[in-house]
């Protein structure tokens, strides 16, 4: 027999209601029902085809202990532990594999004995964000009141945390402000930094659809030509001119006297000060384009965008490409000052949408998995590292153990070579995942877990959306959540819960002025559509309606002028580029998810983008004279990759994917990155290349 069960999707901050067909506890199919409130009917390819990995035969699926940390430690082990270590079964060369009750009493051993030997601040976690709520809730209370630690933290740190740092102080939250739907309700989008239509198809699906209906006007800002910008206006730009841009416009609003002077007088504070800072800022005047050579005409064309952004209603969307530069968190405040110059928030077809990554980013920093806020931001009593001041204590000595959930590590973040090196210096580390990936094959010891279609958990998608999921199909893993739990009843016996509704209860209490209302039985009455937080009785779909969420009800004006550098500061100064010098982003493929630890092991995926490319423009095709490079920076070289000569890429730049960790393109990223937050600088880097003959 064939059940249908709903859910949702494992995949991007979109969060698409699904449904899966299932039989004799296999999945068969994965579709949207045609009234899905997120979905809409349709799913991308990843939540469509990519669910192959649930059966996979190279699951983790059971514990693992890495010989080499048994030989180790073989002499300090408890008399009952050393016992039962000649009882382990070889799993392959380097590991053993080991009973569940074990290896949890190994990593409460191992844990204690650094936390005595070292300190309660030897110790970190990292991860969160790709499980449940339920599950990264009790993450940050492991490190936080298990180990005493103040070091946590995950993915945002590579993704949206300047969006959170760059809105909170001036809004009040760090989070998008209206529903996906109000794309039907606006006049006018400007997606600025984010290539829709592969990272967020379902999102792009809706304003597709708008601009086809001449329901809204579309334009695109971006450093090359893509797909998305077909249906709009599209501007390309220099390399590292975000905020540049950004202050522009709001010159031509402020110079044009297009702002709105009630909303302003009501609702912000701040403005005059603000007002003078721009219009005496001399890289604020869209003029100044005129001396960026190649970019000349943006000085016409940028001016019109502002106009229209001002005297419509309209959505502000952004990705990485806006926050993963040296000024992203204050390039979002130039987005947030935008949206309070014009009015274009607080109501319906307004509003400022960061498109999330992970499936369950927002929901890992809401209940408090950053080592700068509790649950429900609340401020810590104790305020930890960032990641990469963590890869810094590794290298000093200070931090000896690490745990890490569902965050490759030694993939995806950047300066691979200083993180490997940094790992090589850790005693343990311990590992919750579903396949061996780059940072999984370094732990000591590991356990196997559930995936988000093997559970129940709430995720929070990029709008907000708190959906309850449920399992497609049954497994004797433990999820995320249990783990942790019976690592720390090991310890201080004090994670007293049954089942993940137990665990909910608590997070929604912690996470109060956001969760409080949100029950499972409310979520589950719910479970199509979803509720956005904060959820009380009701659900609030659009943030910001009557005051903004600060202390005093207002937003407030932070001005912060550009900073000339890279690629623009050359262009203006004329200077000369070297033939093998290029500019390089980075960004997604539709078919792979990140490091692509869940959509490599779909051949319907991965046959379609099986090595990373990169893309170079068709002017340079003679220039650089090959059709496969190596790319170097002083931190390190990828490995040898296929290039695509491609009229949709500006000359002297390059764009590439990293999904495939082989491809070694996070070892060209130094520690360069955001003035404020620390996120790297993924998306603007100068870089050589080393044609490869033959």
């Amino acid at each position: 027999m064939i059940a249908d069960i709903n859910s949702v999707c494992t995949y991007c901050g979109v969060g698409c209601d699904i449904t899966g067909q299932v039989q004799d506890n296999k999945i068969l199919k994965i579709y949207a029902q045609n009234d899905g409130y997120v979905s809409q009917g349709k799913l991308c390819i990843k939540g469509a085809k990519g669910f192959d990995f649930v059966h996979s035969e190279q699951r983790i699926r059971n514990c693992r202990v890495k010989k080499s940390f048994v030989t180790n430690n073989l002499e300090a082990l408890p008399r009952e532990l050393k016992a039962r270590v000649k009882t382990l079964k070889e799993f392959d060369e380097e590991y053993f594999e080991a009973p569940y009750e074990f290896t949890t009493s190994l990593a409460a051993w191992k844990l204690m004995e650094i936390k005595e030997k070292y300190g309660r601040h030897s110790f970190c976690g990292m991860g969160g964000a790709r499980t449940s709520c339920e599950s990264s809730y009790m993450f940050q209370k492991f490190i936080r009141e298990g180990m005493n630690s103040p070091h946590v933290d995950c993915c945002a740190r590579v993704c949206h945390s300047p969006s959170l740092k760059g809105m909170k102080p001036l809004i009040g939250e760090g989070a998008a402000t209206n529903p996906f739907d109000d794309i039907f309700e606006t006049e006018n989008i400007i997606i600025m930094g984010s290539n829709t239509t592969e990272a967020h198809p379902i999102v792009a699906n809706r304003i597709i659809k708008a601009s086809k209906a001449k329901t809204a006007t579309v334009t695109v800002i971006d450093v090359r030509n893509i797909q998305i910008g077909k249906y709009g206006k599209e501007l390309v730009i220099p390399y590292e001119a975000n905020l540049l841009i950004l202050n522009m416009m709001a010159y031509v609003i402020l110079s044009e006297k297009l702002y709105d002077n009630d909303f302003i007088d009501s609702r912000c504070v701040g403005f005059e000060e603000y007002k003078e800072s721009i219009l005496n800022d001399p890289f604020a005047n869209p003029e100044y384009l005129r001396d960026i050579k190649g970019y000349e005409e943006l000085a016409n064309t940028l001016p019109q965008v502002a106009r229209e952004y001002a005297t419509k209603k309209s959505m502000f969307f952004w990705g990485l490409g806006i926050t993963e530069h040296l000024d992203g968190s204050y390039a979002v405040m130039a987005i947030v000052h935008l949206a309070l110059l014009t009015g274009n928030v607080g109501k319906k077809g307004t509003g400022l949408m960061p498109l999330r990554g992970q499936n369950n980013v927002q929901g890992a920093c809401d209940t408090g998995c950053l080592p700068y806020y509790d649950p429900d931001y609340e401020e810590p009593k104790e305020i930890g590292f960032m990641t990469p001041q963590l890869i810094d204590e590794m290298l000093k000595g200070n931090i000896k153990a690490m745990y890490v959930m569902g965050e490759d590590i030694a993939h995806i973040h950047p300066n691979q070579n200083k993180v490997h090196k940094a790992l090589e210096n850790l005693e343990v580390i311990i590992s919750n995942e579903l396949f061996m990936n780059e940072i999984t094959k370094k732990a000591d010891i590991i356990f196997g877990v559930k995936s988000a279609y093997e559970k129940t958990g709430v995720y929070v998608n990029a709008m907000r959306r708190l959906h309850l999921s449920q399992p497609l199909v049954d497994s004797d893993l433990p999820d995320d959540w249990e783990v942790l739990r019976d690592i720390e009843n090991k310890i201080n016996g004090e994670f007293i819960y049954e089942n993940s509704e137990d665990v909910w209860n608590e997070t929604k209490e912690r996470v109060k002025s956001r969760f409080s209302g949100a029950t499972y039985h409310k979520l589950s009455k719910n479970r199509n559509r979803g509720m956005q937080w904060p959820i009380e009785k009701d659900d609030t779909p659009i943030l910001h309606l009557e005051k903004f969420r600060t202390q005093d009800g207002k937003a407030n004006f932070q001005y912060h002028q550009y900073n000339l550098r890279e690629q623009v500061k050359k262009l203006v100064q004329n200077e000369t580029f070297a033939k093998n010098e290029f500019y390089l982003t980075t960004g997604r493929t539709i078919v792979h998810y990140n490091n692509a630890a869940q959509t490599i092991r779909s051949e319907a995926l991965n046959s379609r983008y099986d090595v990373d490319i990169v893309l170079a423009s068709k002017e340079d095709e003679e220039r650089i004279g090959s059709s496969h490079i190596i790319i170097k920076t002083q931190y390190g070289q990828t490995a040898i990759l296929p290039v695509k000569y491609s009229k949709a890429i500006r000359a002297g730049t390059l764009y590439t994917t990293f999904h495939h960790p082989q491809s070694k393109i996070n070892f060209i990223f130094g520690d360069e990155a955001d003035e404020l937050i620390l996120t790297a600088r993924f998306k603007s880097i100068r870089v050589e290349i080393e044609p490869i003959k033959g």
